[in-house]
């Protein structure tokens, strides 16, 4: 199972990669990206997500269609939904969903 860990490494990388290949890869910001962290509370919301915060900037995605719900995290939210869209993200989405649902539940 992935871990969320895993998932920030990814979107790290995939971000990174991005933006090499752009004409100001020299002014990309690496440090940035460096405290990238996702997480999920099936507490507080009912509907399956995810939030990711970049830097000071925080959103809250739907794991159906990472259409956004709530907050902004500026241009890096064109990143983030395609690297949604990359295959096997969504899948590991859910099931650390899953699990977190699972352990709320235990509680």
């Amino acid at each position: 199972m992935a871990t969320f860990k895993d998932m920030e490494d990814s979107l790290r990388a995939f971000i990174l990669q991005e933006q090499s290949d752009a004409h100001n890869v020299k002014t990309v910001n690496v440090a940035k990206y460096n405290n990238i962290k996702i997480w999920m509370d099936p507490t507080k919301v009912v509907q399956p997500h995810f939030i990711i915060r970049i830097s000071i900037s925080e959103a809250q995605f739907a794991l159906a269609d990472c259409s956004k719900l709530n907050g902004g995290l500026g241009y890096e939210e064109r990143f983030v939904i395609k690297w949604f869209g990359r295959m096997g993200i969504k899948d590991k989405l859910q099931e650390l969903w899953n699990f977190a649902e699972k352990n709320k539940e235990d509680k």
